[in-house]
């Protein structure tokens, strides 16, 4: 059955799990909504989880809804020079930066009208990264309830809480705190490096909500 996922900013390791199953259809109908992981994901610092942020032009019509797929970046402020400079703090001294360092650098150096053409391009590269073939369908149409395909859009709430075992793998800073799951798959870039694509299998598919 094919899985029907919303295309995020640099894709969580759950997400990279099913892009590794492969069948993903992106959905790019559906309404913009806040507070998810459309425009931001999160990475592990020295003070712990850390979200990076991608500001947004807010112009929906009377009732405020605005389409995903229509939603802008606002490029006047620096974000990718902080998202950018955030990284390499908190990488820098991770195994793998520096061997994956060029390929991530120009994406922060080009310029994105939509968010949705962003995110696109973020699980793009982590696919190409961690070789994953990366998924070019798309939904045709908004479905509220998907009656072929597996229902996953929920993995696009920053807030919802997911009930899967996620084993720990090294990071930066395990000796200040414990480690911290299901954050960018940068950060799981960054650290395992080839041996990602090893770790996302260990991890169950989640189940729809």
């Amino acid at each position: 059955m094919e899985l029907l996922l919303h295309p995020t900013y640099f894709p969580n390791v759950i997400s990279l799990r099913c892009l590794q199953e492969g069948g993903v259809v992106w959905e790019v109908w559906d309404n913009y909504q806040k507070q998810t992981y459309r425009n931001r994901c999160y990475i592990c610092t020295d003070r712990g989880r850390q979200m990076l942020n991608i500001p947004i032009r807010h112009s929906g019509g009377a009732n405020g809804r605005q389409r995903y797929r229509d939603v802008q970046i606002d490029n006047t402020y620096p974000w990718q020079r902080q998202h950018w400079r955030s990284l390499e703090t908190a990488y820098r001294a991770a195994p793998f930066f520096e061997y994956y360092e060029s390929r991530l650098r120009k994406i922060f150096e080009e310029e994105f009208e939509t968010l949705l053409d962003l995110n696109l391009s973020t699980a793009r590269l982590l696919c190409e990264l961690l070789e994953i073939d990366f998924p070019e369908a798309t939904s045709t149409a908004y479905e509220a309830e998907p009656n072929e395909k597996q229902d996953l859009r929920f993995l696009a709430g920053a807030k919802t809480p997911l009930d899967l075992d996620f084993p720990s793998y090294p990071q930066v800073f395990e000796d200040r705190h414990p480690f911290v799951a299901n954050l960018s798959g940068l950060d799981l870039l960054f650290n395992e490096g080839k041996l990602a694509g090893e770790y996302l299998k260990k991890i169950s598919l989640p189940v729809q909500s």
